[in-house]
């Protein structure tokens, strides 16, 4: 039985520090070994096509337990968040959120069948409610961002504005090692992140131009 630590940051975000400083404690706290690993991605949680994520959902068995800080750092989407949830569920996997108290505990050693079935309701719903907080948040962040765009274009700025990047290049760096390692084709990598043929190849460009520097 292995758990794994998983944190994300958006691309705003310069370091994720504060969330596996967050994971290592609760473990240190509870005398949990981190015996799968920490991972992070620096990308944005509007979907689940990161390579860290995809990586650790690839690897984890029944049995294991996978540790997050906060709902967001899981995702954006409700209904994908509780698609992921239900995965990990069905796979026999573990999954405690920090901000959710409710599902660090095991309901199955409770003798109490009534009371067990009680706290399994309670923390579903709790899980559904973050969820919707989750998804709140992306759709207010992403109405102030059309709004600051259309104030821009009014007030003759828009060039100044830029077209924003798909993924960070650290992040594209990261993934992209696996198709110099053949550990998976450049096809598939592509799909994964959910990249055009073009961006995905720009990304390509500029990542083999900065190994030449």
């Amino acid at each position: 039985m292995a758990f794994y630590g998983y944190h994300r940051v958006s691309t705003k975000e310069q370091h994720e520090d504060r969330g596996v400083f967050e994971l290592e404690e609760f473990c240190k706290e509870k005398g949990i070994t981190l015996s799968g690993g920490v991972f992070c991605d620096k990308q944005t949680g509007k979907n689940f096509n990161r390579p860290e994520y995809q990586f650790i959902r690839n690897r984890i068995q029944p049995g294991d337990t996978l540790i997050i800080t906060e709902m967001d750092r899981l995702g954006r989407n409700r209904s994908e968040i509780l698609k992921e949830l239900r995965f990990f569920k069905d796979r026999g996997v573990y999954v405690i959120i920090l901000e959710i108290p409710t599902t660090q505990q095991d309901f199955s050693r409770m003798e109490n069948n009534m009371a067990r079935m009680m706290m399994e309701t309670i923390n579903n719903m709790l899980i559904e409610m973050y969820a919707v907080f989750a998804q709140v948040e992306i759709e207010k962040k992403e109405k102030r961002q059309k709004e600051g765009i259309a104030a821009k274009k009014l007030r003759g700025e828009w060039d100044d504005y830029g077209r924003p990047a798909a993924m960070e290049a650290a992040a594209f760096a990261s993934a992209y090692a696996r198709v110099e390692n053949d550990v998976i084709t450049a096809t598939a990598l592509r799909k994964e992140l959910g990249l055009s043929h073009s961006t995905y190849y720009r990304y390509r460009a500029e990542y083999l131009k900065s190994k030449r520097l």
